[in-house]
């Protein structure tokens, strides 16, 4: 046998490059979360805890400036790490350190600490930046829209990168504090409480703070001058709700529905367990769009909502959402029938609490009206694909899903599942076989074989699927003649109300 034989100065060499091995484990963060709808979205290697916004917004000329300071832990040993944004930024400050910054794609930020940073270790990161929102757009689209004495931020699957950098996906959920200085006269909206307020040299500043976890495309901001209408529940709950002051027509059904804020989220309450969050309200800023967003604590109604009068209903969607969306979000944007399908139902269980038609009912009514060649038939709910994420089967297909689960389990398991499921889940992410298998867990049933008829199964389902024990019951009670005529459902009262919300999450967005 030859042996090679290794002369000490080489074996010194080698033994160096052995030992600094693990800086070789350090590297750049991935561009994505790993959303397979949303590929861009969000970013690997490091998870915020924390975002500290602090701006200042002039409404004449758009003009947004804003240091951002995020919280957050590495993930990976990190060499570079992402952010998800759009505006021109300035300076980046990581653990104090100026870092090496440059942009890339649609709406990346790369950044470049100036030491590499150890996994599990905590990283501030400080951006400065500025410029206006409404020239930034991603595929042609826009989160941000100018209104007459102000501006919003209000989208769906994300709007953050239009004014401040983030881990734009709901997998990295953090608490807020949002400090706006604006124009004397003009307002600044945003989530949770309003801690402070003061006035200097011509400008107001608000501070919001929002002190649960809340997804970045939940984070809003709405500026310009509105009416503002404060409560308090009846258990020390803050209720703020705000109105532009120039909603002309809508402006009387747009109170008539908002003010109703405390009561239906009350009566949810009741459904779906304690409210989740540090304050309450809704706000109607004049914009042009038509759709409405479960911004956390406080959602975002647009006008159009409100244009064939008084709408508890979209108001009833949207709070449903604090709890099946918000605080347990999604953990990829294929799981949406776990927010769309459950504040569909509870537009359901509102028209049977009203008296205007049950769950039921509209259940046999959304699955009637509908023939079977509908293309509504061929959408999955439980994994709809992004051209779809917000299709009307989402919700309609999704909420005739739960009451086929509700016939299936009875009243009570029912809602014992309903209240159970946010209360579990609370502040965290989930999938829809997370939901599948919880249901299972308390009804002490199989359901697999239900939730794939109803949630994956290209189709309409036979109408036994729905409610196997009231065919049974019809079949039981249907005279001898063939020739005798089968009695379909009748439109419930509530159909067109909540129908005339099928917009409510139709907002533009190029992939929706």
């Amino acid at each position: 046998m030859h042996r090679k034989v290794i002369a000490p100065s080489v074996l010194a060499a080698s033994l160096l490059l052995v030992i600094p091995a693990s800086a070789a484990s350090y590297g750049p963060g991935a561009p994505g979360i790993g959303d397979p709808y949303y590929p861009a979205s969000g970013n690997g290697g490091y998870d915020v805890s924390h975002y500290d916004l602090r701006l200042q917004y002039q409404p004449k000329t758009d003009l947004l400036e804003g240091t951002a300071t995020l919280l957050a832990t590495a993930t990976q040993d990190l060499s570079r790490f992402n952010l998800d944004f759009g505006l021109q930024v300035s300076e980046v400050r990581v653990n104090g350190a100026k870092a090496k910054f440059a942009a890339s794609g649609a709406q990346e930020l790369e950044v470049t600490p100036a030491k590499p940073l150890a996994r599990n270790t905590p990283v501030t990161v400080v951006v400065k930046y500025a410029g206006k929102p409404s020239e930034f757009k991603v595929d042609g689209w826009t989160a941000w829209a100018r209104t007459p004495d102000g501006a919003v931020a209000a989208q769906e699957p994300d709007s953050a990168a239009w004014w401040f950098p983030s881990n734009d996906h709901p997998l990295d959920k953090a608490t807020f504090d949002v400090s706006v200085n604006v124009p004397d006269g003009t307002q600044a909206i945003s989530n949770g409480v309003l801690q402070s307020q003061t006035s200097k040299l011509g400008w107001t500043r608000f501070n919001w703070r929002s002190n649960k976890p809340q997804a970045t495309y939940l984070a809003t901001l709405a500026v310009g001058k509105f009416d503002i209408t404060t409560d308090k529940t009846a258990s020390g709950l803050p209720v703020l709700n705000a109105y532009s002051k120039d909603l002309g027509d809508n402006a009387g059904a747009a109170r008539a529905s908002v003010e109703r804020t405390t009561e239906v989220a009350e009566w949810l309450e009741g459904v779906f367990g304690p409210y989740p969050f540090n304050a309450l309200g809704g706000y109607v800023p004049n914009v042009t769009s038509g759709f409405a967003l479960e911004t956390q604590t406080r959602p975002f109604y647009s006008p159009r909502q409100f244009a064939s009068g008084a709408n508890v209903s979209v108001v009833v969607h949207e709070l449903a959402h604090q709890w099946y969306g918000d605080s347990v979000s999604v953990e990829n944007w294929k799981d949406i029938w776990i927010n769309e399908g459950f504040a569909r139902y509870s537009q359901w269980l509102w028209s049977e609490k009203e008296g205007e038609g049950t769950a039921q009912e509209l259940a046999d009514w959304a699955y009637a009206s509908r023939p079977a060649e509908d293309p509504f038939w061929q959408v999955k709910p439980g994994d709809p694909g992004p051209e779809n994420q917000f299709h009307g089967a989402v919700y309609d297909r999704g909420a005739i899903a739960l009451q086929a689960l509700r016939n299936e389990v009875g009243d009570e398991k029912f809602f014992q599942i309903l209240k159970g499921w946010p209360t579990e889940r609370a502040g965290g992410n989930a999938k829809v076989g997370d939901f599948i298998r919880y249901a299972e867990k308390v009804s002490r049933k199989p359901l697999a074989q239900l939730f794939e008829t109803w949630l994956y199964t290209p189709g309409k389902p036979a109408a036994s699927a729905l409610n196997p024990a009231s065919q049974q019951s019809k079949a039981r009670s249907l005279p001898a003649s063939p020739a005798a005529p089968a009695a379909g459902p009748v439109e419930p009262k509530s159909w067109k109300k909540i129908a005339a919300t099928n917009t409510v999450h139709d907002s533009g967005h190029g992939e929706h």
